[in-house]
């Protein structure tokens, strides 16, 4: 806003102001802006009041100025905060939005390109989860000043979900125009009309995204397609709707793969010289990337006997993603890579990713690497930071490489099992023993994983076996991550920290409750401890409570996040960690990295000299809440895939176990793939159940008939809807009477859409 000169004079002294000056004024000014607020602006007073109303007047019929609810605006301008629709993304996948209120009268609805959470010099409270396409959102808008849009606009808060938005499936008709389904849960069964004129283009099969125009008593409400996002008949159809209905970003830009294919290797110059040490990678089958090797050797030092010197090599992503570039940008833009079963959504482009910094067997990458050594017992005596070149000197899968310690060796496995692979497992038992005096919780909650025929429709859900393997690599990506943050804390340097608070005490009651329904009394101490859980697990092993308590344990703990300041981590049991070890996929690792180069003086592409702790929690808020974007777009999309696999088997039973409890029904987890799946409480039976919240159980007023978290039961398929990922079932099993267990009956259940409340299960802690 220009400087303005008022006038304090009154009546005649006042002069009034120019409509160019008003028009200045009212763009410029932070707040509502009226007829009051202008005239002490520029020292109004008097009779010249009226002027200046009827001036303001002339300036609204000549389009100079808008009138809205909150006061005046200047033509084209947009309040500094607003709310916004997210109705789509640009083609460099950013969330565009729109006005969530625009008269049709003052022009075209201008676009808002909405930034990242935690770019700008303003900081925004953290959102409890990021913005997608569909969401009605509070904004805080500015001008332009770059190509693209007229406006771009920062989250401030993602604003309950606004009834008039909808993503789902075009289906044409024959006369033109068409329906929409909903993909959404809780619009299943609702869906809306297109008309010929309002299909924006869509072809059958297409997801959109639609807006309401008319929602009468009686029939279908009337929908206008706003955008076609993609073909659900297309490969990849499944997880395309978890990408769009979330607002993943999926397609890089053109300087950010100009910048990614300009990349040239990177050469010896002043790193240290590894190439000889053999270290090998060790990853899941299928995987395209390798971002961390390892290799251990018993220690030679006589005080140190029985000790071991680990060595982790990671890919030196800094070296290629410089602070400020395109690359950069986009990287945390996207904060991490999302992984799908049917694709992934990478954080670099493959050139980056898959080729320059992926550990390549038997050819020369750079790389951040740390040296560690332990004793006998596991623990860490010292360790030190080194940018070297490397060359790996195998690709293992876990199964490959527990099969040759088993002794099933092959032709890669064999020339390495006695210099390389025993060492390995010597300096495991040792790390196995550290980690056990340390007691980090320990969860016995199996993840499933979906295999895809070719055509990309589920084959089967498995339970992969946790193998010695997989364990290794943990322990040793673990103390790789405690050594950098002690490294940067010891250099009094600012870090991203991964950290996992302690439950909150509203949590430790809730669970003392659930625990005091099984017999389990919850011991009263000072402060909460990982090992308290542990010992409560230990005492329900293998009974009929397992999966009941481990569930509600997990439900117990906060989530993990990244914080530039340190709160410790309370599922490891460990007083500062860093995540250091993935910096392909995960922007937090990247931001590590370049704090241990500038902190040790690894090289010139550190981390900024000016970067404040300030910045780093923007930035730790802002990955944090594409982290929860990422893990509820996956979840979603394995509900989808599972419901699809499902579809057909209506009327099949399954055995399951109750894994949610609400007012309105149970939520029920089938023991073959781990779908889950709703039963209405109104189909229960003719009994009423009420909602125990104290015992996460749905009791019978009449008849005592109790249905609790964690209990085994038979269901029925009733519907599956494979869009929205949601499944319906009939319960087949009696409840609880007493302390005895029914057995199964069938029982008549009304039909009706698949109810609304899905459970949301619990999010990947680390």
């Amino acid at each position: 806003m220009s400087k303005i000169k008022k006038n304090q004079g009154r009546g005649p002294e006042s002069i009034l102001p120019s409509p160019e000056q008003i028009a200045e004024f009212v763009a410029g000014a932070p707040g509502k802006v009226g007829k009051r607020e202008i005239a002490r602006a520029f020292g109004v007073t008097g009779d010249d009041r009226v002027a200046l109303k009827r001036l303001i007047r002339e300036m609204e019929a000549g389009g100079l100025l808008d009138r809205k609810r909150k006061g005046l605006s200047k033509a084209g301008e947009l309040p500094p905060v607003m709310a916004a629709d997210i109705v789509s993304t640009d083609r460099d996948g950013e969330l565009l939005a729109e006005p969530a209120e625009w008269d049709a009268g003052r022009g075209p609805v201008p676009k808002i390109l909405i930034l990242p959470q935690g770019k700008g010099r303003r900081r925004e409270p953290r959102l409890e989860r990021a913005a997608g396409i569909g969401d009605r959102v509070l904004v805080r808008t500015a001008r332009n000043r770059e190509e693209g849009p007229s406006h771009v606009g920062r989250v401030i808060k993602v604003l309950p979900k606004a009834k008039s938005q909808a993503i789902g499936i075009f289906r044409a008709l024959p006369d033109g125009g068409g329906r929409l389904v909903p993909i959404d849960k809780k619009a299943q069964g609702r869906e809306m009309s297109i008309g010929p004129d309002d299909t924006g283009g869509a072809q059958d099969g297409d997801l959109v995204a639609a807006s309401l125009t008319r929602a009468d008593r009686y029939g279908l409400p009337a929908a206008k397609v706003r955008e076609r996002l993609g073909s659900i008949k297309s490969e990849k159809a499944v997880s395309l709707i978890a990408i769009h209905v979330h607002g993943i970003p999926h397609v890089f830009p053109d300087a950010v793969v100009k910048e990614a294919e300009a990349a040239a290797p990177a050469r010896l110059g002043s790193r240290e010289d590894w190439r000889e040490l053999p270290l090998v990678t060790i990853d899941p089958v299928d995987a395209k990337d390798h971002d961390d090797a390892v290799h251990a050797a018993p220690d030679d030092d006589p005080a140190n006997e029985g000790g071991h010197v680990l060595t982790v090599a990671i890919a030196d992503v800094a070296a290629y993603v410089t602070p400020g570039s395109a690359l950069d940008r986009e990287a945390l833009h996207r904060g991490n890579s999302v992984y799908f079963p049917d694709r992934v959504v990478p954080m670099l482009p493959e050139r980056i990713s898959n080729d320059l910094c992926s550990l390549k067997p038997l050819v020369d990458r750079p790389a951040l690497a740390v040296r560690i050594v332990i004793g006998p017992d596991g623990r860490k005596l010292r360790h030190s930071f080194h940018r070297i070149l490397m060359r790996s000197a195998a690709k293992l899968a876990y199964e490959q490489a527990q099969a040759a310690i088993m002794g099933a060796t092959d032709e890669i496995t064999a020339p390495i099992l006695e210099p390389v692979l025993r060492p390995l497992w010597a300096a495991y038992e040792a790390l196995k023993r550290a980690r056990d005096q340390r007691e980090p919780l320990f969860l016995d909650l199996p993840e499933r994983k979906i295999v895809l025929k070719p055509d990309g429709t589920v084959d089967r859900v498995v339970v992969p076996e946790r193998l010695d393997a997989h364990k290794l690599i943990e322990e040793f990506m673990i103390l790789a991550n405690v050594c950098a943050a002690e490294s940067l804390e010891k250099a009094g340097s600012p870090l991203l920290y991964r950290v996992h608070d302690e439950p909150s005490l509203e949590k430790m009651r809730a669970l003392g409750e659930v625990l005091a329904s099984i017999g389990i009394k919850l011991p009263k101490q000072a402060s909460v401890r990982p090992s308290l859980f542990n010992r409560i697990l230990k005492a329900v092993e293998g009974g009929e409570h397992q999966f009941f308590i481990n569930e509600v344990v997990l439900r117990s703990q906060a989530q993990a996040i990244y914080d530039a300041e340190n709160l410790g981590h309370f599922g490891l049991n460990l007083r500062r960690y860093a995540h250091f070890t993935s910096p392909i996929r995960r922007y937090a690792d990247l931001v590590v990295h370049r704090a241990l180069i500038r902190a040790l003086k690894l090289g010139k592409d550190g981390l900024p000299g000016d970067v404040s702790v300030a910045h780093l929690k923007e930035v730790g808020e802002a990955i944090s809440a594409a982290e929860r974007r990422a893990m509820a777009a996956e979840r979603e999309t394995i509900d989808r895939l599972i419901a699809h696999h499902l579809a057909d088997r209506i009327g099949a039973t399954f055995s399951g176990q109750i894994a949610g409890v609400t007012r309105a029904g149970l939520f029920v987890k089938l023991q073959d793939t781990g779908a889950d799946g709703f039963v209405p409480a109104a189909t229960l039976g003719a009994d009423y159940f009420g909602f125990d919240e104290a015992t996460h159980s749905l009791i019978g007023q009449a008849s005592g008939e109790t249905y609790r978290l964690g209990d085994r039961v038979e269901v029925k398929l009733v519907e599956a809807a494979p869009v929205a990922g949601a499944l319906r079932f009939e319960m087949l099993s009696d409840g609880r009477r007493g302390k005895a267990t029914g057995g199964t009956r069938r029982r008549g259940a009304r039909s009706g859409p698949i109810g609304a409340r899905q459970r949301s299960r619990p999010a990947r802690r680390g």
